[in-house]
């Protein structure tokens, strides 16, 4: 392949880091590259809580017009800003191996309001997942909206009357701006495919297809496709508060031989928090593909439906 492969990208700090790590794995396979940010409307209004712009893929849909535009070859995204119904005309090419998946709450001034009843503590988080979470487990507690990128939330908690603010943990770890005062969140599930990379074509350009998918970590695309199709059979998307997370495990058999077994947990909140469901399952990994369909499926005989339709009314 002599062409050189032109890689779409947010022009945001993480947003580029995630993009060089796809041109510096392409170089290794022997590929010419070339960056081309843009700027996606989730970049531009900073304003607007994330759940009420109504729009799903917000940070990937400018990037997916210009890809079919043949403005560039390939996207990156964070997968789990990826609509579950990918735009026609795009494939996946690759998901690289995941970083952390889990959240981190970053305190302003320490951790004590988190212990006292009796304090209405203030945290900033632009999603819903995270919000729901959070009230469910501190219901006295109180969600302001944040957003902007990793760079513009970490100054907005400095300068705001806040206790402190959710953020995913790979984005942080990543360009090297996690906080020592950082606490993993280890009881929140994170969003569907949250610290996975996502690499996107055309699907008519099966020559780029093919580069890419040398970069593929065939365990992180199942555990995140898992995730999202848990997501997508319960009709999720950026305004619901559904978490999901499959993880591969390396176990015995009951003759001591290695088996790898997948473990999927799942649940969906109401808005506030208050009412919830959640699943976990155990397969051998070579029974898993069908699992979150599986998972979600059986929430909704259990009454998800009746959540997903409270959500859609905006209670």
């Amino acid at each position: 392949m002599n062409k050189i492969i032109r890689i779409g990208t947010r022009d945001s700090q993480l947003a580029v880091w995630q993009a060089t790590l796809v041109q510096s794995l392409l170089k290794e396979k022997g590929f010419q590259t070339e960056l081309v940010p843009l700027k996606s409307d989730g970049d531009i209004d900073l304003v607007t809580p994330l759940y009420a712009m109504g729009v799903q893929g917000v940070f990937t849909k400018t990037l997916d017009s210009a890809l079919l535009s043949e403005r560039f070859d390939i996207a990156v995204h964070s997968m789990k800003d990826v609509p579950t119904q990918m735009a026609q005309g795009i494939a996946a090419a690759a998901v690289l191996p995941r970083a952390s998946h889990k959240d981190l709450l970053v305190p302003k001034n320490g951790t004590e309001f988190l212990s006292d009843a009796a304090y209405s503590g203030l945290v900033a988080t632009s999603s819903i997942r995270r919000k729901a979470q959070w009230l469910n487990r501190y219901p006295h507690h109180r969600i302001t909206n944040l957003r902007g990128n990793v760079n513009t939330r970490l100054g907005k908690l400095s300068e705001e009357d806040w206790d402190g603010a959710i953020f995913a943990a790979a984005g942080l770890e990543r360009i090297n701006l996690r906080p020592e005062s950082a606490i993993e969140l280890d009881w929140m599930l994170p969003a569907p495919a949250q610290g996975a990379i996502l690499v996107v074509c055309r699907e008519s350009d099966t020559t780029t297809f093919e580069a890419c998918a040398l970069l593929n970590d065939p365990d992180t695309a199942l555990c995140a496709n898992i995730e999202r199709d848990f997501l997508k059979t319960l009709m999720g998307g950026c305004s619901t508060p559904i978490s999901a997370l499959a993880e591969i495990e390396q176990t015995l058999d009951k003759e001591g031989n290695p088996i790898r077994m997948l473990r999927f947990r799942g649940n969906i909140f109401s808005l506030d928090g208050a009412a919830h469901l959640a699943i976990e399952k155990t397969v051998a990994v070579e029974d898993a593909r069908e699992l979150g369909t599986i998972a979600a499926n059986e929430l909704l005989e259990q009454g998800a439906d009746k959540i997903v339709a409270t959500i859609k009314n905006g209670n």
